[in-house]
């Protein structure tokens, strides 16, 4: 198909989607035609990804919508009736339509043309400039010196969309020190989803009112629990601040979540249900959770979670998001929800990230490059070695609570970079990979058992995609034993009708882990 064919195509189907939006929008008070187009959505998806293998989930999720009073769609409908309609009418058309529709199933058809990954989303950071000095955080400590420039994030976000990227995710430094050039990307991409993770402190009622207007930007807003152990991380005056903007977002109707870095001097007051409901309360729908990671020659090992406090994590997370609880938030723990993403989703699998100077790093906790925005094109850093040792490396755990190769796997993460040459990217002080995984050795060591044990003690899905090597989806038992370390986490034994009987490491008592 030509490229103007395409083009047409395309435009044509984003026009059917937009239709069916618009009427779905026209008729908000009626539950029945809300769920007559909820099923329309669901059916749109169906013909778009095209997979005949999950046909009961997509009977299960028709089911789930024809419930009006299911938890689930009480939270769903709790935001189309908070949020300003420009603003969820461009959510649903780009992230719906062009990110979870067109665009999965685009980057999927990208990673056979290719032979490597392609993202389902790019992070990038606009500026390594930050106005605040959070404890343990690099980001404070880089400066002002480093910035991609208008040009450069165009660049990013043109060339993403050719692979089929219609996400992107902006962090820093503060990139809302950014504010206008953010501002006029939003503007000139405006078919794309921007979501911005900010500590807050530079929103105001001129921001908000851009930001509807504009339509197509979210936010994470970083926060860590109370007043007290908020502001004693980030600094006098934070939470006042995050809860001002949180009010504004709730007055204009602005889509958003929270972004929590979980330390073992703040775990508990940030899970905690009054903290959680709160934010429920204040208009926050869903939040990502993350692991504190020691990088950086100024991070601070004592504050990772004790190995006690991640197991209740485990718990507390996966409890919120069950039907025992009522709170309408939705949390994401991205270190213990490996199992729902297939492991490591870095290195391009699902993400990448771009630094402020250009660098392609696999991850963001992951401050190691070989190839730069300003030399080369997104294709070509993910198909640069170190992004290939990833792609043929990953799953790096086939216990995916031990996803990372640098804080559960610190072996495999210095094998890669040795292997490629890559270099180091972190702006304050260059940290050598064995200096950043000799912190994660011990932890590594000791967390290995414990999650052993957890895993053994679930019943665990096989996902349907999971975007490995094609040695490894066809030889599943490979995965997690092709490394000079022989890590694993699991071996398939069998193949019966009800899944893969699997033995687990250090003697754990093997279970059936269903995979259809």
């Amino acid at each position: 198909m030509g490229t103007e064919l395409k083009d047409f195509s395309h435009k044509a189907e984003r026009k059917a989607a937009e239709l069916l939006i618009d009427g779905f929008l026209k008729n908000l008070n009626s539950s029945e035609n809300r769920t007559k187009t909820y099923l329309k959505l669901v059916d749109m998806a169906q013909k778009f990804i095209g997979n005949e293998n999950n046909k009961d989930q997509y009977d299960a999720v028709r089911k789930i919508v024809k419930n009006p009073d299911y938890r689930w769609m009480r939270f769903i409908n709790r935001i189309v009736d908070e949020t300003d309609p420009k603003l969820l009418k461009k959510f649903l058309l780009n992230l719906g339509y062009e990110a979870f529709l067109r665009g999965t199933k685009t980057i999927r058809k990208n990673r056979e043309i290719y032979g490597c990954n392609i993202p389902w989303l790019i992070l990038f950071d606009p500026t390594d400039a930050c106005n605040m000095h959070c404890a343990g955080c690099w980001s404070g400590t880089y400066g002002h010196k480093n910035n991609l420039s208008y040009d450069d994030m165009n660049k990013i976000v043109t060339q993403g969309k050719e692979l089929g990227v219609y996400l992107y995710m902006l962090t820093g430094g503060e990139p809302l020190v950014r504010k206008k050039d953010i501002l006029r990307l939003a503007k000139e991409h405006n078919d794309v989803e921007f979501a911005i993770y900010t500590n807050s402190s530079l929103i105001d009622e001129a921001f908000c009112k851009e930001v509807v207007r504009l339509g197509n930007i979210t936010f994470q807003l970083s926060i860590e629990g109370t007043p007290e152990t908020n502001d004693a991380r980030r600094g006098d005056g934070h939470y006042a601040g995050v809860m001002n903007a949180m009010d504004l977002f709730k007055k204009y109707g602005i889509i958003y979540g929270t972004s929590i870095c979980y330390t073992r001097a703040n775990i508990e007051a940030v899970t905690d249900e009054d903290f959680i409901r709160m934010l429920s309360d204040k208009g926050a729908r869903f939040g990502f959770y993350f692991h504190y990671m020691p990088v950086g020659n100024n991070a601070v090992p004592d504050l990772m979670p004790t190995l006690e406090q991640r197991k209740k994590m485990i718990e507390k997370i996966r409890y919120i998001r069950s039907d025992e609880c009522d709170i309408e938030f939705f949390p994401m723990d991205f270190q213990n929800d490996g199992e729902f993403v297939g492991g490591c989703i870095a290195g391009g699998r699902n993400y990448f990230h771009i630094n402020a100077s250009g660098d392609a790093e696999p991850c963001v906790f992951i401050h190691f490059s070989d190839r730069n925005i300003h030399e080369h094109s997104i294709l070509e850093m993910l198909q640069s070695p170190l992004f290939m040792a990833y792609h043929e490396g990953q799953p790096f755990n086939r216990n995916h609570l031990r996803p990372c190769p640098m804080l559960e796997n610190p072996k495999l993460l210095r094998e890669m970079v040795e292997k490629t040459g890559a270099h180091g990217t972190n702006a304050e002080s260059e940290e050598s990979v064995e200096h950043l995984c000799a912190k994660c050795d011990d932890y590594a060591d000791k967390w290995a058992p414990v999650a052993d044990e957890i895993w053994a003690s679930q019943i665990h899905t096989k996902p349907t995609y999971e975007n490995y090597t094609s040695e490894k989806r066809n030889h599943p038992e490979l995965a997690g034993f092709d490394h000079a370390d022989g890590s694993c986490g699991v071996t398939v034994k069998e193949n019966t009708s009800e899944g893969q009987i699997v033995d687990y490491p250090n003697g754990v008592e093997s279970k059936k882990a269903v995979g259809k």
